[in-house]
């Protein structure tokens, strides 16, 4: 018998799209009767565009898809750095630019789409970019190096992420958009208000509404002309426009396009020619072009089924958008602009803490049809899934979109789709919990759901969580896919081996390049133990965002500072010093709940000289920007009350700089009060401590999270020395033990016999621990340094704090002040607001049908 002949797939374009066209058709046994070559014209593997900025901060490799350069099937060709120059359709082949020509019987055209750049006049001056490639961003980066301002056309989803990475490098940054409001596509008018107003309050200025006329300059760029406005002055200018498809092979070949532009295609995404298939950007089903990955990947997956001789059709996909654009969260799923003929439109608005949220419902109330998430997407991963599916509205649909609501309770049908990027759907989901898959990690990689744009996965967490607890089988805790262990696991891990960075521990227990989940769950677990700076090389890019700059970041783009007070007791020399700072910075100040001072309104670039102040009057980092010990708080006690029975004041002091500095899986808060009418409030914090004629009672589990909770006793009667023994092994099995931003309270009911479990371990030593978190609290007290004072004597720290690289002293001109109450503060423009904020537990009326 003659052998059979293998026949040869050509894929023309290595994006993620092409790429998933590879991988699905290696996965689904395409190669075992066709080979394939890919044809990619950039220099490198297909890679995570979706994920393009953070290539500043983790590199191209970490971004890549296909690190190792080569597919692992043998029968799978891939050629880069290499364009198709021509298409012949009649002999079936196409021609490479380095002159080889590629037969194939069966052509799929992934070619993407190409930035659309105004034909305004300068738009080919040196300075100008486009934002599109790890290329694009490599040029983009080497001009910002020289610069001071930068501006981009376009206020779309690929504008903002284009803002950021200028932003990120340092440089003043205009956003310039021709609609009236930002991300015109995914957001109604009142959600782009929002989302400028955060977007203003980090620095960047937004110009909506305006027309770039020309890009000034002779040699290289200086600046925007805008129509009706002033100009920008610029030296480097991203063009974010939009984007056309990339038909010109197909255009060339004789095709059939869509109107607007892309290859026409049916529901199988079959080309005019019946061996031409078009996927991705390049694609136009229907004459429709999608622009998001997610209705690439189906396509993708349509065409290897039907060269398989499967009957799958794609009929549209879904546009829902989920991300963090300069860390606002916005989402939009569904009719987000409210088309559908007489719905009804349920808007939540909170001007002031920068959230806006609308329902859009069917006109009898019963259905969702979309929505808009704008500062709170929290909601997205159950409301999305509802719009899809059909899932009836609860009675009070409001309560969706308050912010006592959290879409808890609510029960997803099987076929509701979850992963929109990959649709999956809950009962995908739960079916590969159900063959096999042990946890969520091995879910998603079934499944594929999360793995994409990532925005699902709290959602793929709790299905598959809820699955195994519903099969009374032991759920899963691994921290997230890059560490299948706990963080009581990992931190035992880090303990026994003596890591010291991340890569250490990723390359010997984990897998990928870690999340931001996992990153700064290890950055607390090695500050716990090793106690290195969060500033050097190393920690850095593992810190959340107030970690990483020893301050926290208020919502106009500015920092607090709040000096260490232990135990609220100060002298009139270091109040004189607070004052001053405050005086010459221009600082808003406020007592804390905590009895510190908090300082509002600083500049990056103003905090060394302000830490220096402080640092020199006897001031140290109240570590109000960490996951770690805040203050104990205490009244005045025995010392001035008439009424008190021991020195509060003075035990707060005790504990306070024993414990300062103490990293943990939440913030954490004490207080003392000096006898039983509790002014500080002691059983409101993660530790209490009350006096009696006989010592001290000590509480624990207390605190002001989510769910607010009394602390419980521990122990009654105590001496000092007790007191502060009890506290070091309590603290240490706490940090040990929680999982990560889990507030004391939860960890206790979290554990099997809760409190006196605790008990058992803290007071009676059953486990025989108790000299270890003695030792390891001991540890942290010897370790213990300013972070403040230490960045200030190294200069690799403090080259951090620079709003511009190439003018280091120069204030951002974006940031506006206004005086309230005789106090410079930031000024809050409220704006038009449809609701609220509205009181917990009120009823939103629903608007009028439109």
């Amino acid at each position: 018998m003659a052998p059979h002949l293998r026949r040869q797939i050509v894929v023309v374009g290595h994006g993620m799209v092409g790429h998933r066209f590879v991988t699905a058709a290696i996965e689904r046994g395409l190669t075992e009767t066709h080979d394939i070559v890919v044809v990619g014209e950039e220099p490198r593997p297909a890679y995570d565009r979706v994920a393009l900025t953070s290539f500043f901060e983790v590199g191209a490799d970490e971004l890549s898809f296909l690190p190792e350069g080569e597919y692992d099937d043998p029968r799978v060709r891939l050629v880069l750095g290499t364009s198709v120059d021509g298409l012949d359709p009649e002999t079936r082949a196409v021609l490479l630019s380095d002159g080889e020509a590629v037969h194939y019987d069966e052509l799929v055209l992934a070619t993407g789409a190409a930035p659309f750049v105004p034909p305004v006049p300068g738009h080919d001056l040196p300075g100008c970019f486009v934002y599109r490639t790890i290329e694009d961003l490599e040029a983009i980066r080497e001009a910002a190096a020289t610069a001071r301002v930068g501006a981009v056309i376009g206020g779309g989803l690929l504008g903002l992420e284009a803002a950021n990475a200028l932003h990120q490098l340092g440089l003043e940054t205009h956003v310039v958009e021709l609609a009236p409001r930002l991300m015109a596509v995914q957001v109604d008018e009142a959600g782009g208000r929002t989302l400028g107003r955060h977007i203003e309050g980090l620095g960047l200025t937004v110009h909506t509404g305006a027309m770039t006329e020309r890009i000034l300059g002779t040699t290289r760029v200086e600046g925007l002309a805008l129509k009706d406005e002033d100009e920008i002055p610029a030296e480097v200018v991203v063009f974010s426009a939009g984007i056309r498809p990339r038909d010109a092979l197909a255009r060339g070949a004789g095709l059939e396009l869509a109107e607007r532009g892309g290859v026409l295609v049916d529901e199988r995404c079959r080309s005019s020619d019946p061996h031409v298939w078009a996927i991705g950007e390049c694609a136009a089903p229907a004459g429709r072009m999608y622009g998001l990955v997610a209705p690439g990947y189906a396509m993708a997956e349509v065409v290897v089924d039907a060269l398989l001789g499967g009957a799958g059709a794609f009929t549209g996909a879904d546009m829902s958008t989920k991300l963090k654009l300069l860390g606002v969260d916005v989402a939009s799923f569904g009719d987000a602009h409210a088309t559908t003929p007489d719905c009804l439109e349920l808007v939540y608005s909170d001007a002031v803490a920068g959230i806006y949220k609308k329902l859009v419902i069917s006109e009898d109330g019963t259905r969702l049809l979309g929505g808009v998430l704008v500062g709170d997407a929290s909601a997205y991963g159950v409301l999305r899934p509802m719009a899809t599916s059909g899932l009836p509205l609860p009675d009070n649909p409001e309560e969706l979109i308050l912010p006592v609501s959290s879409g808890a309770g609510m029960s997803l049908p099987a076929e509701a789709q979850v992963c929109s990027c990959n649709d999956v759907a809950k009962g995908e989901i739960e079916a590969a919990a159900e063959g096999g898959c042990e946890d969520v990690a091995a879910v998603s990689k079934e499944t594929r759901a999360g793995t994409t744009c990532g925005s699902c996965k709290p959602q793929v967490k709790k299905i598959v969580e809820d699955w195994f607890a519903a099969q009374g089988k032991s759920v899963d805790k691994s921290l997230c896919e890059h560490f299948a262990m706990t963080r009581a696991e990992l931190f035992d891990v880090v303990l026994i081996h003596g890591y010291r960075s991340f890569d250490e521990i990723v390359e010997a227990h984990g897998t990928g390049r870690g999340c931001d989940v996992c990153k700064p769950a290890v950055a607390s677990i090695l500050a716990s133990q090793v106690n290195h700076h969060v500033l050097e090389r190393g920690n850095r890019a593992l810190q959340d965002t107030n970690d990483a700059y020893l301050a926290n970041i208020q919502r106009n783009g500015t920092y607090s500072v709040v000096p260490r007070i232990p135990g609220g007791e100060i002298t009139p020399e270091k109040l004189i010093v607070i004052g001053e700072v405050a005086r010459d910075f221009g600082l808003y100040t406020k007592i804390t709940g905590g009895q510190r001072i908090d300082l509002f309104g600083a500049r990056m670039e103003q905090l060394p000289a302000i830490w220096r102040r402080l640092v020199d009057a006897g001031f140290e980092s109240g570590h109000a920007y960490g996951k770690a010990l805040r203050t104990v708080k205490s009244c005045v006690g025995s010392t001035w009350c008439r009424y008190g029975v021991q020195d509060s004041v003075g035990l707060a002091i005790l504990l306070e700089l024993r414990y300062r500095g103490l990293r943990s899986p939440h913030k954490l808060k004490g207080g003392v009060s000096g006898c039983a009418r509790e002014c500080a409030e002691a059983r409101a914090k993660d530790f209490g401590i009350i006096a009696t004629e006989k010592g001290w009672n000590l509480y624990v589990g207390g605190n002001g999270g989510a769910v607010p909770a009394h602390a419980r006793l521990l122990a009654g009667d105590l001496t000092t020395e007790e007191v502060v023994r009890y506290l070091d092994r309590y603290l240490m099995y706490y940090i040990r033990t929680a999982d990560r931003l889990q507030r004391t309270a939860a960890w206790i009911d979290s554990l099997e016999g809760g409190l006196d479990r605790v008990r058992e371990v803290v007071v009676d030593d059953v486990l025989g621990l108790g000299s270890e978190l003695e030792a390891a609290m001991a540890k942290h007290v010897a370790g213990y340094f300013d972070e403040w004072r230490a960045t200030l004597e190294d200069p690799d720290k403090l080259a951090r704090f620079v709003s511009f690289v190439n003018a280091p002293e120069t204030p951002d001109p974006n940031i506006d002040f206004g005086v309230t109450r005789g106090q410079i503060v930031p000024e809050v423009h409220d704006g038009p607001v449809s609701l609220g904020p509205v009181e917990l537990g009120a009823t939103i009326p629903v608007g009028e049908p439109r």
